[in-house]
């Protein structure tokens, strides 16, 4: 009975272990981190061609329904700089579990016939996307530590094809569906509770290897204990490049086809041009971490990105519909690669998984904040002058400021 007792600890471990490494396959953890990246953008794209109808379906003002796309913006922002207390409380795990699930909770409570329910689903939407954009880069970095660039860029990649998919696929589902607007837009929380399935391995792999240690850490240098990036200049110029750019492309989505209707393009052609634009900037965000990760300073890289970014609305301003299959595509590498070097700043400039997930904090929620205001202010500068040509000069000194940071947070340095 005593030898029993005593091998029984033993075996309990082997078979812990044997359990830890099953859920362990990187395949497995592949398949998860892509199917959760798959969602991150999704039900925000999907909801762009139906707004129209929402509006007449609640009977919203232009502004109210502009707060439809807001909304989320605004509250990733919000959102954010609450991640890192969760992962610490709970682990890098449950969290995105449980940020994916609320996700597809807030998906279907956005469908619910009540303009409460909408807005409310907008905002649980924006604060799991929130977590979500948080997380996943710390996760990167340690569980693909000499690899990181490059898993960055797959699901940096695999964010902007669920985006495209989405947009693409809203008004097919609908009239596939029957249901109208609001089964096209509830049938995304299927793909939420995929990723939550697939994910689901990885949340009983780390249980596992917690009651079951596996094997002994090496104790954590004293270099690893991460002080606030908020007093950090690296860490506001990360950011500042971060906040500008995706205040960029939000405002484009927002107000890019109307731009090139509003100077004679049919809304057919600047739909497409449009599409095209985005289709593009799943070429940069995967090539551009690629590259990124091969430099030790990526100062270059970023004031690529930025002159980029403004070529391409130079390009919209002096020639909007004969230039705008140029402007498009300039503009989707642009986009495209300034997101993917954004988030791969923030592993590239970090020691550690708890300083990545701070700088992320930080850089996404002060990104998201200005990025909300993007769509807002292109609105009303050009209501208030009556053309584009005021909005557009702006996003191209914003292009120049973003090159001032990005020249900054490509230094070889860390947080």
């Amino acid at each position: 009975m005593s030898v029993t007792r005593a091998v029984q600890p033993a075996l309990d471990q082997e078979a812990g272990t044997r359990t830890a490494a099953r859920f362990a396959h990187p395949l497995l953890l592949l398949a998860g981190i892509v199917l959760v990246a798959l969602n991150m953008r999704a039900c925000l794209a999907a909801v762009s061609p139906m707004v129209v109808e929402i509006q007449r379906t609640f009977g919203l003002s232009a502004t109210a329904s502009g707060l439809i796309t807001t909304v989320p913006v605004l509250f990733q922002g919000v959102g954010a700089p609450l991640t890192p207390r969760l992962t610490r409380r709970f682990g890098t795990e449950r969290v995105v579990l449980g940020a994916v699930l609320a996700l597809g909770a807030g998906v279907l409570l956005r469908v619910l016939p009540s303009v409460a329910a909408l807005y409310a689903g907008c905002v649980v939407i924006g604060v799991a996307i929130a977590v979500l954009n948080v997380s996943m880069p710390g996760l990167v970095k340690r569980e693909f530590p000499h690899k990181a660039a490059m898993m960055t860029g797959v699901y940096s990649t695999t964010m902007l094809v669920g985006a495209t998919m989405a947009a693409a696929l809203s008004v097919p589902l609908e009239h596939a569906l029957g249901g109208g607007w609001r089964a096209s837009l509830g049938a995304w929380s299927v793909l939420a509770l995929v990723a939550a399935v697939a994910w689901l391995p990885q949340v009983l792999k780390a249980r596992q290897e917690r009651t079951v240690p596996l094997r002994v850490a090496p104790a954590v240098p004293a270099k690893a204990v991460v002080s606030s990036p908020w007093k950090s200049a690296l860490a506001w110029q990360i950011s500042v490049f971060m906040g500008i750019s995706s205040l960029l492309v939000y405002t484009l989505v927002a107000w890019m086809p109307t731009v090139l209707a509003d100077h004679g393009m049919p809304r057919g052609e600047a739909g497409l041009v449009f599409a095209f634009s985005n289709l593009v900037q799943v070429v940069g965000a995967f090539l551009v971490p690629l590259l990124a990760g091969r430099m030790t300073r990526q100062r270059g890289l970023a004031l690529v990105m930025a002159g980029l970014n403004g070529a391409g609305v130079l390009w919209l301003l002096l020639a909007p519909v004969s230039g705008a299959w140029f402007s498009a595509a300039v503009l989707g590498l642009a986009q495209g690669g300034s997101l993917g070097l954004g988030l791969a700043f923030i592993v590239l400039r970090t020691d550690s998984v708890a300083g990545a997930a701070r700088l992320g904090g930080m850089s996404q929620a002060v990104g998201y904040l200005v990025a909300a205001a993007g769509p807002v202010g292109a609105g009303a500068l050009h209501q208030l002058t009556g053309g584009w040509d005021a909005t557009l000069l702006v996003l191209l000194v914003l292009a120049a400021v973003a090159a001032v940071a990005g020249w900054g947070a490509g230094r070889d340095r860390t947080v």
